[in-house]
């Protein structure tokens, strides 16, 4: 039976002589939890762990976009949809959105995601020339700045890419345009995969696993070896377990308690959670621009298990949040 181990974070100090880091970061472990899928979970010393593990548990992971991601960095989300969940029906002219996505880097962003199609629950897709329209402009008008193409398809990405786009973040990880893996590897563009049971017209109409936490790991797991068939190093792959798309909320927090294990991938971990459902259920904000408090909440849950990238919305507040998490965590080693 298959072991999967996922590290007990922590990053208080003083640090155990024998503590592994997380990912070549600032967090580290001494301890595993082992899951196997008869349901079981062991705790367990990281000195257990084999060494392959280890080593890919600890490996500092690659810059992206020349950015260390030994901190935590926010990738600031511009949509330029008529229907999006959270900000539909705002001005979405490439002129508008050009100056909303200089507005979020000015707030503090460090990436900025471009998306031309809905992916809410019950959207339907749209034809390849039609996102092109919505999204290639933008990305032309934002010369200069770090961007990623928010797409299923190779047309969009490779007209965003040609515009200055220099990352692919696929919802469906892959696996609904059979040909965009293929760009990617041949153009060495870093590549985020993401965990999606079903299309969005149907993902949330009954989403069941047999185990939520290993069968995302393992569907990460198999198209991260996919791309490292076609020649895109592990080093240009980012993970994401793809939080809301085909998952109940009993899914959706189950993998947010367990999200240190997809460090097992070798990969950095994307976290998308800004204004997601769940967040207004739990936090009882039925209006998606009330839930900026929520969202930033189960962000910071999420770097405090070692995510690097957190996709979101608020851009302004979550900066001011995480700075002042940053500075809790270091106490007295923080600048005064």
């Amino acid at each position: 039976m298959r072991d999967y181990f996922r590290p007990l974070v922590r990053s208080d100090l003083p640090r155990p002589d024998d503590a592994l880091p997380l990912a070549g970061g600032p967090r580290w472990f001494t301890h595993v939890a082992r899951h196997r899928r008869d349901g079981s979970v062991a705790r367990l010393p990281a000195s257990d762990l084999p060494e392959d593990v280890a080593a890919r548990l600890s490996a500092r992971r690659a810059p992206l976009l020349g950015m260390p991601l030994d901190e935590p960095r926010i990738m600031a989300i511009l949509n330029v949809t008529p229907d999006s969940f959270s900000d539909g029906g705002m001005d979405h002219s490439s002129a508008e959105a050009a100056l909303r996505g200089r507005r979020l880097m000015a707030q503090g962003a460090d990436l900025l995601d471009i998306g031309g199609e809905s992916t809410r629950p019950g959207s339907e897709t749209i034809s390849p020339g039609e996102e092109i329209a919505r999204t290639e402009p933008v990305v032309r008008a934002l010369a200069g700045v770090p961007i990623s193409i928010d797409t299923r398809k190779m047309q969009v990405a490779r007209a965003a890419c040609r515009a200055g786009a220099a990352v692919v973040n696929d919802v469906s990880g892959l696996t609904h345009d059979p040909v965009l893996a293929d760009f990617c590897a041949e153009n060495g563009l870093p590549v985020c995969i993401m965990h999606s049971q079903g299309d969005p017209q149907t993902m949330q109409d009954d989403p069941h696993y047999e185990n939520v936490l290993l069968d995302v790991y393992d569907f990460l797991e198999t198209q991260a070896a996919m791309l490292e068939e076609r020649g895109l190093p592990r080093d240009k792959i980012i993970v994401d377990p793809g939080i809301g798309f085909g998952k109940t909320q009993a899914h959706n927090l189950a993998l947010l308690h367990g999200l240190s294990l997809f460090h097992g991938l070798g990969c950095p971990i994307l976290l998308g959670v800004s204004r997601k459902g769940f967040i207004g259920r739990i936090g009882e904000a039925p209006e998606p621009r009330d839930r900026a408090p929520g969202s930033i909440a189960v962000a910071l849950a999420g770097i405090a298990q070692g995510a690097q990238i957190i996709r979101v919305h608020d851009v302004a507040a979550t900066r001011q949040a995480l700075a002042l998490w940053n500075a809790v965590e270091q106490g007295d080693n923080h600048d005064a």
